[in-house]
């Protein structure tokens, strides 16, 4: 049996410093492919850090907390050879802009809508992890004939499936890890905060080395950068309310692979997803806690990728 059933709290979450591209089970921080550029592009209140680079159908990839668009750069390097790559930060992570509002997932949503706007692509595929999968719902849901295929991984969406369940356990502090102490109690810790979500949510925390956590901590030690990781949890109840609606509008009809890790979320990813659309394909990544990317980023670059290019 998965851990998930037993700890509904390692459901959730929830500068580049390697110089190869080669695919290996160990969690360095490695670089986008030669080719690929950044742009800043502004939106509704926000400013968005892209990178964008290869050639072919357009893949939008959303990363969660604890990571930045960092996190992709081994799907990107595999990707990029036959697809357009784009990689935003998400608002308030990354380097992306730390405004004081727009953290609700319909609102971030629409920062991705402007950046594809901006790059002139009308449609894409969409692979997405932790918060991103958050965002990625509400991208989904307001604007379905934009995504053509959506990879999930290993994160519930509020307010959909066992949402009040997961809420009750008394793992899930942070989610209510507000205030206005909360900022100075983190500044200058922000390794110790980070690290707590690196080790319990993962299976093996050795396999998040130490270049990968310096690196984070480093981005979220940004002046703003953890007051609006904080406002991500806080806009959960916003977006619970708004993804009730958006399910009661529609199921979504496009296909959905719904990845979960084995020692995370697992079988229950995709129990969740058909929730919310009709045509899921399950899966999940052995050997792997939550930060699948980091854990086991082989096994999921095939994953993925076989699902992107089925026809």
């Amino acid at each position: 049996m998965n851990k998930m059933f037993a700890i509904p709290a390692r459901l959730m979450s929830g500068a580049i410093v390697a110089l190869t591209l080669a695919l290996s089970a160990s969690a360095e921080v490695r670089s986008f492919p030669p080719g690929f550029h950044t742009e800043n592009i502004k939106t509704d209140g926000a400013t968005i850090h892209v990178r964008v680079g290869g050639k072919g159908p357009a893949v939008v990839m959303l990363h969660g907390f604890g990571d930045t668009g960092d996190m992709w750069a081994p799907l990107a390097a595999v990707l990029a050879k036959d697809h357009t790559v784009i990689v935003p930060d998400l608002r308030g992570m990354g380097l992306s802009s730390y405004p004081n509002t727009g953290y609700d997932k319909k609102t971030q949503a629409q920062d991705i809508a402007r950046v594809m706007d901006r790059l002139n692509v009308q449609k894409a595929d969409l692979v997405t992890h932790d918060i991103g999968n958050m965002v990625g719902y509400a991208l989904v849901a307001q604007y379905p004939d934009r995504v053509t295929r959506w990879a999930v991984i290993d994160a519930p969406l509020p307010g959909i499936g066992p949402w009040d369940e997961i809420l009750k356990s008394p793992m899930l502090w942070h989610f209510n890890f507000r205030g206005p102490d909360v900022d100075r109690l983190v500044k200058g810790r922000e390794r110790i905060y980070l690290d707590r979500f690196w080790n319990e949510l993962s299976a093996n925390p050795k396999a998040i080395d130490e270049a990968t956590r310096r690196h984070y901590a480093k981005i979220y030690a940004r002046p703003g950068a953890m007051h609006a990781a904080f406002n991500q949890f806080a806009a959960f109840s916003q977006d619970a309310s708004d993804n009730k609606a958006f399910a009661a509008k529609a199921k979504l009809t496009m296909p959905i692979l719904a990845l979960g890790a084995e020692k995370s979320f697992g079988a229950q990813q995709a129990e969740i997803m058909r929730e919310v659309g009709t045509n899921v394909e399950g899966g999940i990544i052995a050997n792997s806690g939550h930060w699948i990317m980091e854990e086991q980023p082989d096994a999921t670059v095939k994953v993925v990728r076989g699902f992107l290019e089925k026809k």
